[in-house]
């Protein structure tokens, strides 16, 4: 599969999700209600943990290629998220600040250390861009929802983001133990993609207009895919067909188990 968005775009929609979070996150007033869609953080702790996973991935990409990744910052060590509005506003801000400067700096195509070493997604810097859209705009969901004011994730981060999820999470090679099976996935925005689970593990590809339906086909709006993979919303929010056992057991398989 090929990039849907080329690597100045991705650091453009990471800026763009960026900015929602933190818009969200300034209209909240509560920090410390916890966040239904992430039990166990508050609103403050999500926020820490945003902006911790930036300064993060910033010193991942800056580390380059690798086999382990760099250290974690003790939570002694680690910034501490403020509690003031303005200033959190501005510590979130460079903290995406500081992961897209090192973006930049390695270009797309460097190698960092990922923990999708088996999926279809290379090892490197603009890949790791990639994944960071949909981690940011699916929290960007988390706090709107709490505001009242959920809003479908923008079109472009959505089919982008479906392809990100089928070709770096699900995809890999590691063989499927079930029965082997064809899932279809077709975007509202027109976009479509076949997952295909058998003794060589699970692979994302293009689908043909003319292709025959695969054993389960799912329909729906880029952004309910979305929200789907990462446990937002229930499997039957979106128009399924055929048998949902292969996406069900896909979303409790653990390749790594």
């Amino acid at each position: 599969m090929q990039n849907i968005v080329e690597f100045p775009e991705v650091l453009r929609l990471i800026e763009d999700r960026s900015a929602a979070f933190r818009a969200a996150i300034a209209a909240a007033p509560d920090l410390d209600v916890q966040v239904p869609t992430c039990p166990d953080w508050t609103l403050r702790e999500l926020a820490q943990h945003l902006g911790d996973g930036r300064r993060r991935q910033a010193a991942i990409v800056a580390a380059g290629p690798g086999a382990e990744p760099p250290a974690k910052t003790s939570p002694k060590g680690a910034p501490t998220a403020p509690r003031d509005r303005e200033a959190l506003d501005a510590w979130l801000a460079e903290s995406t600040g500081l992961m897209l400067d090192a973006l930049r700096e390695a270009g797309p195509d460097r190698g960092c250390w990922t923990w999708w070493g088996r999926s279809q997604a290379p090892e490197t810097s603009g890949a790791l861009a990639r994944h960071q859209i949909q981690e940011i705009a699916v929290h960007t969901y988390d706090v709107q929802l709490i505001l009242g004011a959920a809003q479908p994730l923008p079109a472009d981060v959505a089919v982008e983001g479906v392809d990100e999820f089928l070709t770096t999470v699900s995809a890999t090679t590691v063989p499927w133990p079930f029965k082997p099976a064809t899932i279809d996935l077709h975007a509202a925005e027109g976009r479509s993609w076949r997952l295909t689970l058998d003794a060589s593990g699970v692979r994302c590809d293009g689908l043909a207009a003319d292709a025959e339906p695969g054993d389960m086909v799912m329909r729906g709006a880029a952004s309910d895919l979305v929200l789907y993979f990462y446990d937002r919303i229930p499997l039957d929010s979106l128009d399924n067909s055929g048998t949902t056992e292969p996406m069900e057991q896909l979303a409790e398989w653990d390749p790594t188990a």
